[in-house]
Parts: C-alpha cells; structure tokens; sequence
C-alpha cells in the first residue's frame, strides 16, 4: 500500500452483478472503492473529476473483470492507497493477505497483530478499523467474521456480504446474523 499525497484524483462507475461501484484513484493508486449501499467519501468524492480513462481506474476495471470473471485476482496485484489513521492501515494491510473464499475472525486478526507486540488488541478495535475501509473488495473486509461465524458489521449491509462470499464460493450456511437470532 502506499502512503502520500493523491494529486489529482479521479472517479467511476463500474457495472458489476452486485449493482454499480464507484472507484476512486490518484495518478498513482485506487484510493476509493464503494459497493451499492456503502457510504460514499463524499469529502474526497467532490475533489475528483470524473474520468472514465484515468490510468489507475482502468486497473481498478481490469481487476474487478477479472474478480467477477472468478479469476481471483489479489489485492498485491494494484497499487492501493487508502486514507487513515496508521492502525487502520496496519489493519487493511492485514486484511489484504485473507485468501479469496476464505473467513477469519476479527479476533484471529486482533490476536495477531498484538503478538509481535507482546499486548493484546479488541476484536473491536479491529472491527473498528475494518468498518472504515474505503477499498472495499479489493481489502477484503467481507471475509471478516465475528466469533462464533456471526456476520457482523458490514457497510453494505449482511445480505450484500452473504452474496460476496457466495461469489467466491464460502459455504454460508453455518454463518448467522446475531441480531437477527436476538429477535426471533
């Protein structure tokens, strides 16, 4: 991932299965990506111009082709700068080595990063960070599970995550909406 100023910015519409995604980039990286009920950086949104040939949009199309073609691509394989605080990133970055088609829990990866660290980290603190992520599929958020297979949190809402990580093949059968359960 990289870290720097964005220069000009552009946008786009990309026609997806899942409805219309709208990609934002530098010069230099994709710095924006938001699926059909997410919330849109607005802030940053009103200072690109829309541009459907920009360099680094034209690889954000190739990799999205190429994920909904079941192609697999990686997030590795773009240049990706998304905007936050440094824990965030440390966050996104961790995301970005979650296999397609495979779940981890916001724990596991709480558990993880505190490690090297000798302490101890919230699973919330990571949920935290997980919902904030402006790269949405390519950081892949949406393999991000709650303890004990709860699908919790999602920008999009559950019912765009469970077509995800249908997509990429995850047997969701075992998965629950924990508020849903409370209700019933």
């Amino acid at each position: 991932m990289n870290q720097g100023g964005a220069g000009m910015l552009y946008y786009t519409n990309y026609d997806s299965p899942l409805g219309s995604i709208l990609m934002l980039a530098s010069e230099k990286a994709l710095m924006g990506l938001w699926l059909p009920g997410q919330t849109i950086d607005q802030e940053r949104l009103a200072q690109a111009c829309r541009r459907d040939s920009a360099p680094m949009l034209e690889q954000g199309r190739s990799w999205l082709d190429r994920y909904f073609c079941g192609q697999r691509p990686t997030p590795q394989e773009i240049p990706l700068d998304p905007q936050g605080s440094d824990f965030r990133r440390a966050v996104w970055h961790r995301l970005c080595r979650i296999p397609y088609g495979q779940l981890e829990t916001y724990g596991q990866i709480a558990r993880e990063m505190a490690e090297p660290k000798g302490g101890k980290m919230s699973a919330q603190a990571v949920g935290g960070a997980v919902g904030h992520n402006p790269i949405a599929l390519i950081i892949p958020c949406h393999r991000v599970i709650g303890a004990n297979g709860n699908l919790v949190g999602y920008g999009g809402g559950l019912a765009l995550k469970k077509r995800i990580l249908q997509y990429e093949g995850v047997d969701i059968r075992d998965l629950h909406d924990p508020k849903r359960k409370r209700n019933q």
